[in-house]
């Protein structure tokens, strides 16, 4: 773990966080049976709104680290939402394989040549979108520290 957490700093993380989530929000509007891009589907907006507050998490945690900054109550609060959102995008992986899967039980129907290398490349985003924001929780425990607020009063600076 110590390894992975070396190679995949927290600065890298978080490049390779933004741009994942600018790809998969461009790919969201993408329809893999059809292959067109619909932007009049109320679903395919959902996506970017979660990926709007991934993006402030992002921020939040680099203005923490360069700042040099304790946690606070909204960092917390920010980073429960983005628990549930972890929860979103386990759910968005398992949809974008169920509907890779179906492509066996559609193959006789028309589809389109770039139904298994767009969604197959999907998916690899999505995992490992998984695996960064996991990491970069791990990066915001270690380098942060933990939400301690028995002790808030030590740690703020009066003399400022």
């Amino acid at each position: 773990m110590k390894a992975i957490l070396n190679f995949f700093n927290w600065r890298i993380c978080m490049v390779l966080s933004i741009m994942i989530l600018a790809i998969l929000i461009v790919l969201n509007f993408y329809g893999l049976y059809t292959n067109k891009f619909y932007f009049f589907k109320f679903d395919n907006y959902i996506f970017p709104l979660f990926a709007v507050v991934h993006f402030i998490f992002l921020y939040v945690l680099w203005f923490k680290v360069k700042e040099q900054e304790y946690t606070d109550p909204q960092m917390r609060n920010l980073e429960y939402a983005m628990y549930g959102i972890f929860l979103i995008y386990i759910f968005k992986i398992m949809d974008t394989a169920y509907i890779l899967q179906s492509y066996y039980k559609y193959q006789d129907h028309i589809m389109p040549a770039t139904f298994i290398p767009v969604g197959t490349f999907i998916f690899l985003l999505q995992f490992f979108l998984l695996f960064l924001t996991l990491l970069t929780f791990k990066h915001r425990m270690s380098m942060v520290g933990a939400y301690n607020f028995d002790n808030i009063n030590e740690n703020i600076d009066s003399w400022q």
